[in-house]
């Protein structure tokens, strides 16, 4: 059959890398966002806001796809407000299609706070079992992710189409911009540290210095999003993704520091604060930008400090298990350390670090 896909959010770092992959795979891509200008060539744009049903009416009034996949979410003051908006944003996208019987897979993208718990009640409590695995039931407090579910099946059930859930842990690739981008954010952070000569200082708790963890680069995100949608024994699950490795942040941090020239600081031995580092360098990273030729000359669009403190000073360990897909069939791998120095090095070839 033709596959045409409609990927919510596809500017994003998840959208991105899944709208490219499904392109290199000869689907038909339309890609949603408020802002399409930026969307390559290859991807048909579609202009607009998923809290806005007017909008999205118009916009998907000629788009019959038969894949859906939701990539993006909106951050509100609270999590009351986070399970409206987000909820709202998946149902008001399938309300909008003109002809959602045509769908045959509906996909939604989460992540581990489906385990660790809302941004406002983050890791607090008791501390759960890990690895974490697809099987561990729904923590006692509102979480928009549970939210976006309960409409993804309720829609699947309605217009009779097949859903996965992706729990990825913390995203790497490449997307400018960004509101969870760790990955972009420790290149900006290492460049001032080179550039400034200030201390190169892992910011997190000292739980996630010395545990093992994992984190999900984008490509195999994409890898596991297309397996399941096409894939029989991927109908109607959730599952964790993550690259298949496990690394301690206290070997990995400086070889990300030596890829820059610079050296590791010494860990301090508590959590510190990468927003605060980061808070008034502005000016700085102009500075950078112009005498590099940088694209980018303002550091928020590279840089979401807030985040990267949020999965950096976690309290308490992150291992993902992903015995489920693998079982069914997904055999993907991704090396940890490529993930970071593939990265930095499409942002300096992109010029945007030096």
């Amino acid at each position: 059959m033709s596959h045409r896909a409609l990927v919510i959010g596809a500017t994003g770092i998840v959208g991105q890398n899944l709208a490219n992959r499904l392109v290199a795979e000869g689907w038909s891509v339309y890609g949603l966002a408020r802002r399409v200008e930026h969307l390559p060539g290859t991807v048909i744009p579609v202009a607009a806001d998923a809290l806005d049903p007017a909008s999205l009416r118009t916009a998907l009034a000629g788009v019959v796809p038969t894949h859906v996949f939701f990539t993006t979410w909106t951050r509100r003051a609270t999590e009351k407000e986070n399970c409206a908006a987000n909820s709202a944003m998946l149902r008001n996208v399938i309300a909008a299609l003109p002809e959602p019987q045509a769908l045959v897979h509906g996909s939604l993208v989460t992540g581990l706070k489906h385990y660790l718990g809302p941004f406002e009640a983050y890791a607090q409590g008791a501390p759960p079992q890990t690895p974490f695995r697809e099987s561990m039931p729904r923590l006692e407090v509102e979480n928009f992710y549970y939210a976006q579910e309960d409409v993804l099946f309720e829609a699947a059930d309605r217009h009779g189409f097949a859903w996965t859930v992706h729990r990825p842990h913390t995203v790497i690739g490449y997307a400018i911009g960004n509101l969870m981008n760790m990955g972009t954010t420790l290149a900006a952070y290492a460049t001032l540290c080179r550039e400034r000569g200030l201390p190169f200082v892992f910011p997190g708790s000292p739980v996630q210095w010395s545990s093992l963890t994992d984190v999900t680069d984008a490509r195999q995100l994409a890898s596991q999003i297309l397996w399941a949608a096409t894939s029989p024994a991927g109908r109607n699950r959730a599952f964790n993704v993550v690259n298949g490795d496990v690394f301690r942040w206290n070997w990995l941090w400086p070889e990300l520091a030596d890829w820059f020239g610079i050296k590791a600081a010494a860990y301090p031995g508590h959590a510190t604060s990468l927003e605060q580092v980061l808070a008034g360098r502005e000016a700085d990273w102009a500075a950078i930008a112009r005498q590099y030729g940088l694209r980018e000359a303002a550091l928020d669009r590279l840089a979401s400090p807030w985040h990267t403190d949020a999965d950096l000073g976690r309290p308490v360990e992150c291992v993902t298990d992903m015995s489920l897909s693998r079982r069914l069939g997904f055999t993907g791998y991704q090396y940890t350390p490529d993930s970071f120095f593939d990265l930095f090095e499409r942002l300096r070839t992109e010029r945007y670090i030096p």
